[in-house]
């Protein structure tokens, strides 16, 4: 474990690869799993003030959902987290040609019609956030249908935090994303003291 400005990390955080193959993958993380991806309460806020500039990238049926239940839902333990498509893809989510998923939120973004690019959690992924008391655990997520993000970090040799880097520096910023370095450096070198 390593810790960084109150941030507990996870050691598989920096000794793991991992870069999204989404030839392979088909964009799966925006359509599996058993609820939404999880929001901050502040980018509720930001969603509901943006969601007429995002509208125009969604899919029918995500704007359906979002018309009926607004720009969030709660998991099964009361979290924020983004609503779903008749219980499989998030309601934010659309497809190429290909059938492969990606953001209808961060589509938007690329336009500039909308300062948020997409939720914070899923810029992290495969990093999940626990928030505690007094502190933040960052954990690696480990999911099946990541295999392939896995094998391509391998052969890419890309660490998880150096492919979410831009992730950590939008939740942490530039000096805790520094130290993050310095830290895994020093551990590199043999001088990091556990």
């Amino acid at each position: 474990m390593m810790i960084v400005d109150n941030v507990l990390i996870s050691e598989d955080i920096v000794e793991r690869n991992f870069v999204c193959d989404l030839a392979k993958c088909k964009g799966a993380c925006c359509v599996e799993g058993d609820a939404g991806a999880p929001l901050e309460e502040e980018e509720i806020g930001e969603l509901e003030e943006d969601i007429e500039a995002i509208q125009p990238f969604l899919t029918q049926k995500g704007k359906e959902v979002i018309e009926q239940t607004g720009c969030f839902d709660y998991d099964s333990d009361g979290e924020y987290v983004t609503p779903l498509v008749e219980g499989r893809e998030c309601a934010f989510a659309i497809f190429d040609q290909n059938e492969v998923a990606s953001c209808g939120i961060e589509k938007a973004f690329e336009n500039g019609v909308t300062d948020f690019r997409k939720p914070v959690s899923c810029h992290l992924y495969p990093i999940r956030v626990e928030k505690h008391t007094h502190n933040e655990a960052m954990n690696y997520h480990r999911w099946s249908i990541c295999d392939p993000a896995r094998e391509l970090g391998d052969k890419l040799k890309v660490p998880v935090c150096k492919f979410v880097k831009e992730a950590l520096i939008r939740r942490y910023g530039e000096n805790w994303y520094e130290e993050l370095e310095k830290q895994v450096e020093e551990r590199k070198n043999g001088c990091y003291k556990k």
